[in-house]
């Protein structure tokens, strides 16, 4: 009798046990903050290439917001900071995401997105030669954005 009433308190608690901590879980709230920036900045690209600037300065604003919380969370997390950087860069303000970038840097200075977008930023503002150290750090990643940056530094 003890045991079937144990098995079905341990039952109902297996049963109730995931309806009482569904969302509190703080390391998937976490990671749903990157994930929802990730996912609003992608679809603001993809707006960005459709001419819908209107539709992608909204999603860029709402990743922003993520971010934020996400870096409040869990700080000094590289990708976090570039996208960070990234999003405030689309949105102008220009001083912010630099700000953003080399703190990356700092914690991981070989990091490929944030030496492509820094690297971006300086040739938006005339800084071809910070350009060029940025991709002297991605000429042996033998990826696109080494190849994006190099396109874009020969432009200017």
């Amino acid at each position: 009798m003890i045991k079937q009433k144990l098995i079905l308190i341990l039952i109902s608690l297996l049963l109730t046990g995931p309806l009482h901590s569904a969302g509190n879980d703080d390391t998937s709230t976490k990671e749903d903050n990157y994930l929802k920036a990730y996912n609003l900045i992608k679809s603001a690209e993809e707006l960005e290439k459709k001419n819908k600037e209107e539709a992608s300065i909204k999603k860029y604003k709402e990743a922003l917001k993520y971010l934020i919380i996400e870096n409040k969370d869990k700080p000094n997390q590289p990708d976090t900071l570039n996208y960070l950087g990234y999003s405030s860069r689309k949105l102008g303000d220009l001083q912010v995401a630099e700000e953003y970038y080399l703190r990356g840097l700092a914690l991981n200075p070989l990091h490929i997105g944030i030496n492509e977008y820094l690297g971006e930023l300086y040739v938006k503002t005339g800084r071809i030669d910070k350009a060029i150290e940025r991709l002297k750090v991605l000429q042996n990643c033998n990826c696109e954005e080494f190849e994006e940056l190099q396109t874009l530094i020969s432009k200017n």
